[in-house]
């Protein structure tokens, strides 16, 4: 849109304008004021810098001016460019900025090629320019929370103001309008000029430019290029192509200006000693540590950056291999003399993701320690719903632009390791990547500290954690690498034979694994009801609609059973010995922090959280994982969790007794429902209600309960009245919880975590429902990663306090595995439920079941 109107329209003067970050006047007027608005989706957010940079790229002067908003700022210049004698065009879809039209202004929507002037204007409203502002007014503006009068819109709006003349005036004859309408209006009258004062444009902003200085710059054609090839902008790439390729930058206007940069390269003893002077009496030094390798536990540090105030930082490189690559000071002797700052607790250390510094220091026998803050960690607790990556934050938050790490490496089969990067190059990166995030610390940090609850989940729960997590990382679980070669061939024996059962039931051989042949055969072939479409109109055959088929139809059960030991064979038996580090002899997972909206850790390169405990399958890969001689594997798990803190949360007074006596929970609740005693309830009545307890929880519906037990939605409706009955406290928190979702735009666990729902006030449909079902789970969810959390950290300080030599492994969901000498198995076992249970004072007590084992199975 913007290239059109710059190649269409040939303006002498140019500007693109966008919203500054935080609030406006406007917010100081009238808080509610864009109340209800949804946070942007972040597959949105995430364009922003990118667009950002391209807008610069081309020379499109980019304006953000904070406190006022982006129409004011068009206002603004559309009112100085009028008095000087310029013409103006406003591209915009707003409705709003149709008050600014007068001669020489003409509004363009470059959405529908619809353009507006003072001709125009009449026919889409009804009334001219001039009186714009006051029918909007009348009819308010949903989408900024601007009431207007009830009942009215633009027709009846337009009407009294031909009838009446301004606003005004209406407000005056106010009592001259009958019926509803009329009623609304008087009871509007208090309102309305807050309203139009909320609406008005402003014309009057102080702007530090004029018109005049906004002209268009020459496009730096080379970082076009290479931002063309990034975002795959083809076409676009092709004018490019003639362009010469040392084409200069052409200078571009930064909204706001990055600190004044003194980045230095450290390539001889005197600046070194300078720097580790710096940095011992720095207050908070900000670490940046660049490395190659993919491997934690291997991979080399290539140079370390510091930063220790805004705009100051430092490069040291230590390992650049190129040809003609300046000469470097020693990796060994740098590190001998950094050790002293590095492992002093005193010394207070940020940086963006510490965890993996802490690894790369740790392959140099260094502990990195005094780890103080983390910018990754503080924008998790800040928006645990959108991206944490440095370039990200540093757009969002500095509105800074950052050089991009595939800037500096290049990507796919061109990519260099950075030990080939030249010197200069990687100091501008490094040093900008410590320099920033001192920077954000600066920008997030107080608000954090402003708020006790997440300041407590910030500093108590977050920070301590990455530490353990680093402990457990770096320690690995141990592998019988023989037992899982066997399985996995017991595995492939199962899955060639279902295969056969499959091509018996279809009556001809298929591709199993193929979505196309799998839907001939199963729609067309067998002619089975079709549950779903994919979004090309195709026959669905994706794992829910085969669940559906399975109940009625063997084929489907077949490929159901023949996915699951499909995933499991290539996912662990197969990969997990080849994913055991040659120097440890142990896999070691990696534990992802900040990547769940809930709070609860991810693991990744293996994924050990997702074995499937409930089949016989995933239990025997359990078995694979093994104590190492002369020790134990311990489980402890926290005991229904979820339930317990649905308890809590709502209050509700039959759930709190339940727990409190001790009651098995779904045998309790099954007893109420069925009206038996609790000692006739059979099997299958327990099964129904741990359905429904846990199906609440995620928000199940009567549809959803129906298809799990297989049963008519009705039964399965009746047992959700007659839970809500029993527990009438579940019902109203969840009432109350999606109010309170609609009304903040986030909900909280007991600990104060946020939890962001950006569709919780969207329009309807799946999105808003997920949204709701979101609202009533995540503080569960939340609340549970937020104690396991605090049990890890309560854990680890227990051992190293009592400097027992067993350690944390693996954390799964609610559960801790330690591998333990035999002779601390007894006291283990017996001090773990304490401390776990411990850790938080709620209304129903903690459970947590304990077991030892020569394996995970076993002990679990």
């Amino acid at each position: 849109m913007l290239r059109r109107l710059v190649e269409d329209g040939k303006p002498d003067y140019f500007a693109v304008v966008f919203d500054a970050p935080g609030k406006t006047f406007r917010d100081e007027w009238y808080p509610e004021y864009k109340a209800h608005r949804p946070p942007m989706p972040d597959d949105l957010s995430r364009q922003i810098g990118p667009l950002h940079d391209v807008i610069r790229a081309h020379g499109w002067p980019l304006l953000m001016i904070q406190g006022v908003e982006a129409d004011d700022v068009i206002g603004t210049l559309v009112k100085q460019a009028n008095a000087r004698g310029i013409e103006s065009i406003v591209s915009t879809g707003d409705k709003d900025l149709a008050q600014l039209i007068a001669p020489g202004v003409t509004l363009v929507n470059t959405m529908s090629n619809e353009k507006l002037d003072e001709q125009s204007v009449v026919a889409k409203f009804g009334v001219g320019p001039e009186k714009v502002l006051d029918l909007l007014t009348l009819t308010g503006d949903s989408i900024d929370n601007v009431p207007g009068v009830a009942k009215v819109g633009p027709k009846t709006a337009a009407k009294w103001l031909g009838e009446y003349g301004s606003l005004d005036d209406v407000m005056a004859h106010a009592g001259e309008i009958g019926g509803v309408v009329g009623e609304n209006l008087r009871a509007a009258l208090a309102w309305l000029p807050q309203a139009k004062r909320l609406l008005t444009v402003k014309t009057d902003c102080a702007l530090p430019f004029a018109p005049d200085d906004l002209r268009l710059q020459p496009p730096d054609a080379a970082r076009l290029r290479e931002m063309y090839e990034r975002l795959e902008f083809k076409g676009w790439l092709k004018d490019l192509a003639a362009a010469p390729r040392d084409s200069p930058a052409a200078p571009t206007r930064e909204a706001r200006a990055i600190a004044t940069r003194q980045y230095e390269t450290v390539l001889d003893e005197q600046a070194l000693q300078r720097w580790c002077s710096k940095l011992e009496r720095a207050g908070l030094a900000a670490l940046d540590i660049e490395a190659a390798g993919s491997d934690p536990l291997e991979t080399r540090i290539v140079g370390l950056a510091f930063a220790i105030d805004p705009g100051h930082a430092a490069y040291l490189p230590l390992a650049h291999s190129y040809t003609g690559a300046p000469a470097q000071l020693r990796l060994p002797s740098v590190l001998a003399k950094l050790r002293p700052w590095l492992e002093n607790p005193a010394a207070k250390k940020l940086g963006h993701d510490l965890k993996h510094a802490e690894h790369l220091l740790a392959n140099h026998d260094i502990a990195l320690r005094g780890i103080a803050h983390d910018t990754m960690l503080q924008s998790y607790v800040l928006e645990s719903h959108r991206s944490h990556d440095l370039g990200g934050l540093a757009s969002r938050h500095l509105d800074v632009n950052t050089i991009a790490y595939a800037e500096v490496v290049g990507k796919g089969a061109s990519q260099i390791g950075f030990d080939q990067v030249a010197v200069e190059r990687a100091t501008e990166y490094a040093a900008e990547q410590a320099d920033v995030t001192l920077q954000l610390h600066d920008a997030m940090h107080p608000r954090i500290a402003a708020d006790e609850q997440l300041d407590f989940v910030y500093s108590v729960i977050e920070i301590p954690t990455s530490e353990v997590l680093f402990r457990m990382e770096r320690a690995g679980v141990l592998i019988d690498a023989g037992l899982l070669g066997t399985q996995g061939r017991n595995l492939g024996e199962r899955i060639g034979a279902l295969e056969q059962q499959a091509f018996q039931a279809a009556g001809q051989p298929f591709n199993l694994s193929s979505p196309k042949q799998l839907g001939e055969i199963l729609f067309e072939r067998m002619k089975l009801p079709v549950v779903r479409k994919t979004a090309t109109g195709q026959p669905s055959t994706d794992e829910d609609v085969l669940q559906q088929l399975a109940s009625d139809y063997p084929l489907p059960k077949l490929l159901l059973e023949h996915r699951a030991l499909s995933k499991l064979k290539s996912t662990y038996t197969d990969k997990l010995p080849q994913m055991v580090n040659q120097r440890t002899g142990r896999v070691h997972t990696s534990f992802g922090q900040a990547t769940a909206v809930t709070g609860r850790l991810a693991s990744t390169d293996p994924n050990l959280q997702n074995i499937p405990v409930r089949t016989a399958e995933g239990r025997k890969i359990r078995e694979a994982f093994i104590a190492p001689s002369g020790h134990l594997l311990v489980s402890a798990d926290y005991s229904q969790i979820e339930l317990r803190i649905m308890a809590h949360l709502s209050g509700d007074a039959s759930l709190l007794h339940a727990f409190a006596e001790g009651a098995d929970i779904h045998r309790a609740t099954a007893a109420d429902i069925f009206g038996v005693a609790i000692d006739q309830v059979t099997p299958e009545q327990r099964r129904y209600i741990k359905a429904v307890n846990f199906g609440l929880i995620y928000g199940m519906s009567a549809f959803g309960l129906a298809a799990q037990l297989g049963i008519e939605r009705a039964a399965a409706q009746q047992f959700i009245d007659k839970y809500f009955a029993r527990y009438p406290g579940v019902a109203e928190y969840m009432q109350r919880t999606r109010a309170l979702a609609r009304a903040q735009g986030y909900v909280e666990t007991v600990f104060g975590r946020r939890l962001w729902l950006p569709d919780i006030n969207a329009g309807g449909g799946p999105r808003r429902q997920a949204a709701e079902r979101a609202a009533i789970n995540a503080p569960m969810q939340g609340t549970a990663a937020d104690l396991i959390k605090l049990a890890m950290i309560a854990v680890q300080r227990w051992l190293d306090d009592t400097e027992l030599k067993t350690r944390l492994v693996l954390q799964v969901h609610d559960e801790l595995v330690l591998e333990a000498p035999s002779q601390e198995v007894e006291r283990v076992v017996a001090e773990l439920p304490e401390l776990m249970s411990g850790v938080a004072r709620l209304q129903v007590p903690l459970a947590v079941d304990v077991g030892s084992g020569a394996n995970w199975d076993k002990a679990h």
